[in-house]
């Protein structure tokens, strides 16, 4: 046990760090909370703005297309796991709070963080008891078990979500999901000895063990009301709130969970009465019942599109209702290395030479949408080591050398490929546009293909074989960190084990034995210092390798209307508002 850190002791580090950098030169409110008049811009990075504690009215939220998932074990967006918090209850969570708290990874339906042995191996958490689903049943640790057994471990029907307890649980590599396996004993690595009880054992050590609990991959599932893909028509909740609708193309509406008892939930204050959730807006109309309070937020956190920035940004009352936030996040180009040229490093590397990274920024906004990137690791993210393998002036990148590394991997004249992105991401399909224009000028021509983002994954981009058969060697990619730390960003990225048959998020197929085994390392080391430098240096050959080409450091420009209450930045979830706060005064 010497030297180890509990993750809640590593959260609170990390916040100190992204906390200071994330308020940087902006007008911030001094923390705490802030009421209603004389609000600054940026006043939700430190503190709650327009605090109440009343009950009622309905909170409406809109995004541009729709989620991978709303099923809590088969989703890996970020605003998922954020408003899944409403109706799902993980084991620990993210503490619903302003500023450098809401980086606290806190006790939820378990009783407090996890138990580790000394080799951080094997991890106990204990239950609350009296927790129930909507249905009244009282929520056991099998139930737990059960919801990391199909969320894991059956790629058939759920493919989206992060693949972490299938490589780190003894024997995962092995078992074959609770859909193919009938013996009534499951996975044996995850023990339930009574119902108040879970244990899981480790194939090697999990420093990080408490922020992969956080995910909502923990909320317990009942196995006789799981129907595999199609559960998310008809989910139990174990939250506040529950589905009372839930149409794939238009949305969903939540009201009260009448078997959820504030008792047993030290962190939820479930003000709101109904929550409805609308999907497929167009993000020009969102941005308008923004600005005129029909909407109290745009539930994907990315901020106002570009277009609509000027109409916030002169205006000192519009300004003022404003957070800008960086999201922990980058925006980058995937290279994949299993598609010509780009098996050929030194046609990657030609590619980080021709983008001009700074016109990119400045097309879609400039500086409030976030700043040009060298590194794949953000510099809020606990591991950051600042370098810069391919510089150019001004970062506005450098035809001579990449024509150079044209002319190395065998194409002096340029060559065709495919690029991909988000069709409903306004701001990336113009990034990729301007990505584009850099890439002609030196003699590559990319054709850009569109697809709608939750889509993107599970049916393109994310699928090796649409890939290879498409000739898709460069990809558009959005990345923020699982939880704030180097392995959190990197692993689901870089690691050659998160290669997937569709829903995929390593598109660049990286598979590189170096990088697997320092990836390893890292997280069994429980010297935090030590697992910190680790980041930075698999983040070094990552770059060296040249597969990721770091376009820029993303920020969002949130709009918190009037009626919105309770709103704060949350950096645990991707510099987002935080959903289980949030409340509205309509």
């Amino acid at each position: 046990m010497q030297n180890r850190k509990t993750a809640a002791a590593i959260a609170v580090a990390v916040a100190v760090s992204l906390g200071a950098s994330a308020c940087s030169g902006s007008d911030s409110d001094s923390g705490g909370k802030s009421g209603g008049g004389n609000v600054k811009a940026d006043a939700g990075l430190t503190g709650i703005v327009n605090a109440t504690d009343k009950k009622g009215g309905t909170v409406t939220y809109e995004h541009t297309s729709g989620p991978d998932s709303l099923d809590p074990g088969n989703t890996y967006y970020g605003w998922v796991q954020n408003f899944a918090r409403l109706y799902a209850r993980s084991l620990v969570t993210f503490k619903p709070a302003a500023g450098k708290e809401g980086l606290e990874v806190v006790p939820d339906l378990a009783t407090g963080l996890g138990k580790a042995s000394a080799d951080a191996k094997t991890w106990t958490y204990t239950l609350r008891k009296g927790v129930k689903f909507e249905d009244g049943t009282e929520i056991t640790s099998k139930d737990v078990k059960y919801a990391v057994e199909r969320s894991n471990f059956a790629p058939e029907a759920l493919s989206n979500g992060p693949t972490y307890f299938k490589a780190y649980l003894e024997g995962g590599d092995k078992y074959k999901g609770p859909y193919k396996d009938k013996s009534a004993a499951g996975l044996k690595s995850i023990e339930t000895p009574d119902d108040s009880t879970i244990v899981f054992h480790l194939n090697k050590p999990f420093a990080d063990m408490d922020y992969l609990a956080a995910f909502s991959q923990t909320a317990p599932i009942q196995q006789k009301a799981d129907t595999g893909a199609s559960y998310v028509q008809k989910m139990v909740s174990s939250g506040p709130y529950k589905f009372s609708a839930y149409d794939e193309s238009k949305g969903a509406t939540l009201v009260r969970n009448p078997e959820w008892d504030a008792k047993t939930d030290p962190i939820r204050k479930a003000l709101p009465d109904k929550i409805e959730l609308k999907f497929n807006v167009n993000p020009t109309t969102v941005d308008d019942h923004l600005l005129n309070d029909v909407t109290t937020a745009d539930i994907a956190g990315t901020g106002l599109q570009s277009k609509t920035q000027p109409k916030v940004l002169v205006k000192a009352a519009e300004k003022a209702k404003t957070d800008n936030p960086y999201a922990g996040a980058l925006q980058y180009l995937a290279l994949n290395v299993n598609v010509k040229p780009f098996d050929n490093a030194e046609c990657r590397k030609a590619v980080q030479y021709a983008v001009d990274k700074q016109s990119m920024v400045d097309s879609i906004g400039g500086s409030v949408k976030g700043d040009p990137a060298s590194t794949v690791i953000p510099p809020s993210v606990a591991g950051y080591k600042k370098f810069d393998l391919y510089p150019s002036e001004g970062s506005k990148g450098d035809a001579t050398k990449a024509k150079e590394h044209l002319t190395k991997c065998g194409h002096p004249g340029g060559f065709k490929t495919t690029l991909t992105a988000r069709s409903d991401r306004p701001d990336e399909v113009t990034a990729a546009t301007q990505l584009q224009g850099s890439l002609k000028a030196i003699g590559i021509t990319a054709e850009i293909k569109q697809f709608p983002a939750d889509k993107y994954f599970t049916d393109f981009a994310g699928v090796p074989n649409w890939v290879h058969k498409n000739n898709a060697g460069m990809m558009m990619m959005a990345w923020g960190a699982d939880w704030p730390t180097g392995f959190g960003f990197l692993d689901q990225i870089v690691n050659g084990s998160a290669i997937k048959p569709s829903g995929g998020t390593n598109l660049m197929e990286l598979n590189d034995k170096g990088i697997n085994e320092l990836l390893v390392k890292g997280i069994g080391t429980v010297d935090t210092t030590a697992r910190n430098a680790t980041w930075g240096e698999v983040d070094q050959k990552v770059m060296e390798n040249a597969s990721v080409v770091p376009l820029f450091y993303r920020k969002n420009l949130l709009y918190r209307p009037d009626s919105a209450a309770n709103v704060t930045v949350t950096n645990a979830y991707l510099g987002m508002y935080d959903y289980v706060l949030m409340t509205s005064t309509k």
